[in-house]
C-alpha cells in the first residue's frame, strides 16, 4: 500500500462533507467507500481514523463511522482562520516582494487567466498561492495554513464560475497592493478571499438543505 494512500482518501472523504455530497449524520460505509475510490478496505479504515481525530466524523455504536455535525458557524470558523492566516502571509509578502519575484506571480495569474478547465483552475490556484507563501518565507505559518485549508473543497470553487470571476479580481487586488507594497490592502485583499468562499459555501449548503 502507498503510504500516502490513507491520506488521499481522507482528502476525498474530507472534500464529500465538506461539499455537502456526505452530510452530517450520514454513515460511511467502509465497504461502499473502498469500491468508489478503487482502494481496499485498510486506507479507508485509517483515513476515517483520521477524519475521527479532526472531528469530522464519529464512531457510534452499531452503526460505526457517521458524518459528524457540521454547522454555518464551523466552516465561517474555518474560513476566517484560513483568512487571518493568509492575509499575515500576505502583509509579509508586500513588505518584502521583489520585483522579479511580482514578475513570477504575474505569469502564474496570467496562466490562470487563460484557463477553462476546472482541473487545471485548481492547479493553477494552488501554485499561485504556493507562490504567495514561499516568498513570505514563513514555514510554519504556511504550514498551519496549508493545514487549514484541507477542509477547503477546492473541486467545488474551482467548477463556480462565480468564484472564478471572483477569484480574478481578487488576484488582480492583491497583485495590485504587492505592486504598491501596500501591506495592510495585502491583508484585507487576502482575508477577504477566504471568507468570501465562506459565504459561497455555506449559501451552497443551505441550498441542498444540508440544516434543514
Amino acid at each position: 500500500m502507498r503510504p500516502q494512500l490513507a491520506d488521499e482518501v481522507a482528502a476525498a472523504l474530507r472534500a464529500r462533507i465538506m461539499s455537502g455530497e456526505l452530510r452530517p449524520g450520514d454513515r460511511i460505509r467502509l465497504e461502499e467507500v473502498a469500491s468508489q475510490l478503487g482502494v481496499s478496505i485498510t486506507p479507508v479504515r485509517e483515513a476515517l481514523l483520521h477524519l475521527r481525530g479532526e472531528d469530522m466524523v464519529e464512531l457510534e455504536p452499531r452503526r460505526g463511522y457517521v458524518v459528524a455535525p457540521l454547522s454555518r458557524q464551523d466552516i465561517r470558523d474555518v474560513f476566517q482562520l484560513q483568512g487571518d492566516i493568509a492575509g499575515e502571509l500576505a502583509a509579509r509578502v508586500a513588505a518584502r516582494i521583489t520585483d522579479a519575484q511580482l514578475a513570477q506571480l504575474s505569469l502564474l495569474d496570467r496562466a490562470l487567466a487563460r484557463t477553462r478547465a476546472a482541473g487545471e483552475v485548481e492547479t493553477l490556484e494552488f501554485d499561485f498561492h504556493r507562490a504567495v507563501n514561499r516568498i513570505a518565507e514563513a514555514r510554519k505559518l504556511s504550514w498551519f495554513l496549508h493545514t487549514a485549508t484541507r477542509y477547503t473543497p477546492a473541486r467545488f470553487y474551482s467548477a463556480d464560475a462565480g468564484w472564478r470571476a471572483g477569484m480574478r479580481e481578487d488576484h488582480e487586488a492583491l497583485l495590485a497592493a504587492f505592486a504598491a507594497r501596500d501591506a495592510a490592502a495585502a491583508r484585507t485583499v487576502m482575508t477577504r478571499h477566504f471568507t468570501d468562499g465562506a459565504d459561497r459555501l455555506v449559501k451552497h449548503l443551505d441550498d441542498l438543505g444540508i440544516w434543514s
